[in-house]
């Protein structure tokens, strides 16, 4: 058996500002943009190395869906984004106005600092030892 987490969904407030925040402040690429009906859209963001878990963004449609944006693990870390470069990736994310919690520190796994997308869900960046 051959099997994959392939698409992880991210509860959005907007189509167009989160695919601007992941493809201009993130790097990502925008793999699909498309309409499904007049208020939903099948979108998809990965970052450029297009070799795993893509991020399917779905608009928030009811009071429930929007209470989870920006929290979708209880303030816990949401997504590990790995780098092979640290400091090139974290210079061009702050360089593009990315909040970070914190200043990048070394534990045992690797270079690693906390920061938030643009509604608030935390990330690590990653360069693995």
């Amino acid at each position: 058996m051959n099997q994959a987490i392939a698409q992880v969904t991210l509860v959005v407030k907007n189509y167009d500002e989160a695919i601007d925040f992941y493809t201009q402040k993130l790097g990502f690429k925008l793999v699909d943009d498309i309409q499904l009906d007049s208020n939903k859209r099948w979108v998809t963001v990965s970052p450029p190395s297009l070799n795993g878990l893509s991020l399917l963004l779905a608009e928030a449609t009811n009071d429930e869906q929007r209470k989870a944006i920006g929290n979708q693990t209880g303030g816990r870390v949401f997504l590990f984004l790995h780098t092979d470069d640290f400091w090139r990736d974290y210079k061009l994310m702050k360089d593009q106005g990315v909040e970070f919690n914190e200043d990048p520190r070394e534990e045992p796994y690797g270079t690693v600092v906390v920061f938030k997308d643009l509604y608030g869900n935390l990330w690590d960046l990653i360069e693995r030892k």
